[in-house]
């Protein structure tokens, strides 16, 4: 059975101004060498990753968190929407199966319904309802209603307008779905769960988003993004989407459901048509994501109130279809090595391959040698990079080439600028690794 997980770093049950966020990782499947549950469990342990959610509720991954402490949420896969929302007993059936059997050694406290039903199965969409109410009812018959939440997965794409976030709405066609499922979510205490992509929306912009704006950079007052009917101003566009969800909540008179964002994350690698999908803005947003939410600043509509986020995703997934960026959100490779180090100064340690810091920059394969040559004179120019030490007779002149010399200028500004995010780009032709290239050269 294919396995999607969603980690939890730091969770808590219920948002309020008092409590802490979280943030979560998502793990995908689509591997060809998927790590065994087993595997899996040994990692969390090492990350010290007390939370954990399946995308699914697979037996042996169930079977292998059982007795570690670790909470979990399951989730009922797209494919089986229908007949659980169509029938009680089916909804019973599994949870009996899927839930009662393992609590309490495995300790399941959420299941989501589904994934962004209403925009990628919307014959679905009437009977999702049916299937959390039915899922809740088997939880309420079993007494466990009060420690397991149920919710839905949504995509950003149903609210439309979203920009001032004040004018935005959710899709009305959608409103008899809409207005019973916010009825749910707030008569059960539980949370609405929204996937939150500020990569697409950049991408899907036409220029009109900055790339500072959308990677949580520091923007000057006079570039943040400011909503004319409330004057918030938005300094990047996670917190506007996160906005206009909870302004769509309160267009239908639902004010008081928090929000959860389910996935969110930054490819880091991409085909030539996507050429903002690199490592370096990949770690500045996961990096930046992780700090502003862990920050406990909220939103500029909710300031206080924590929006707990997932980030999509921990592995790479080598065997997904599509464009190369969808097999390159990752954290990790299927071994468990960092894909790139994250930049977590002053948000504590979540990560294993976060305390490290080893990590470095260096010119990228392929680069074009006229790209590194420019970027190479920056970094020795404007820069301020020491580079006497790529003269004719100094230690680091040989290998005596332009990838070489470019990789030494980029690493030392990268080091100098205390690896802070988007010091190692250089206009694309620079990289992070963790492979000291001092060893290599």
């Amino acid at each position: 059975m294919a396995l999607l997980l969603l980690l939890f770093l730091l969770m808590v049950p219920v948002v309020s101004a008092d409590e802490d966020a979280f943030i979560g990782v998502n793990i995908g499947t689509a591997l060809s060498d998927m790590p065994s549950p087993t595997q899996v469990v040994a990692l969390l342990k090492a990350q010290n990753i007390r939370h954990v959610r399946l995308y699914d509720a697979d037996r042996a991954m169930l079977h292998a968190l059982a007795n570690t402490g670790i909470r979990v949420t399951v989730s009922v896969p797209n494919e089986q929407l229908l007949g659980i929302g169509q029938s009680n007993a089916t909804a019973a059936n599994w949870v009996a199966r899927n839930v009662i059997a393992h609590v309490p050694a495995t300790n399941i406290t959420a299941i989501a319904v589904g994934s962004e039903i209403l925009t990628t199965l919307p014959n679905a969409a009437p009977v999702l309802v049916s299937a959390l109410k039915f899922i809740h009812s088997a939880l309420v018959a079993s007494n466990l209603d009060g420690q397991i939440k149920v919710s839905t997965p949504q995509s950003s794409s149903i609210i439309l307008d979203s920009f001032p976030p004040s004018q935005a709405f959710f899709n009305r066609s959608w409103d008899p779905v809409m207005v019973p499922l916010l009825k749910f979510l707030q008569s059960t205490g539980s949370y609405f769960m929204l996937n939150v992509y500020p990569y697409y929306d950049y991408m899907q912009s036409n220029g009109v988003i900055p790339l500072d704006y959308a990677l949580f950079r520091p923007l000057p007052p006079n570039k943040e993004a400011v909503d004319a009917n409330t004057l918030l101003h938005y300094t990047n566009v996670f917190d506007a989407i996160v906005d206009a969800a909870y302004f769509s909540m309160s267009y239908l008179n639902f004010t008081k459901i928090p929000i959860f964002v389910t996935e969110s994350g930054w490819p880091s690698k991409g085909d030539s048509s996507e050429p903002d999908a690199t490592l370096d803005n990949a770690n500045t947003y996961n990096s930046n994501l992780i700090r502003h939410v862990l920050n406990n600043t909220g939103t500029p509509k909710h300031p206080g109130i924590v929006v707990s986020t997932y980030i999509y995703e921990l592995y790479n997934e080598d065997s997904r279809p599509g464009p190369v960026s969808e097999k390159n959100w990752g954290l990790f490779d299927a071994n468990g090595m960092p894909v790139y180090t994250l930049h977590l100064t002053g948000a504590g340690t979540l990560l294993a391959n976060d305390t490290t810091n080893q990590t470095f920059c260096v010119a990228k394969e392929g680069a074009d040698p006229k790209m590194l040559q420019a970027a190479l004179d920056w970094a020795c120019g404007p820069g301020k990079v020491d580079c006497s030490f790529l003269l004719q007779g100094q230690p680091c002149y040989e290998p005596d080439n332009v990838v070489a010399h470019s990789t030494y200028a980029f690493n030392a500004y990268f080091q100098k600028m205390a690896k802070s995010p988007g010091t190692c780009d250089f206009k694309g032709v620079a990289t992070i690794t963790t492979s000291d290239p001092s060893k290599q050269l």
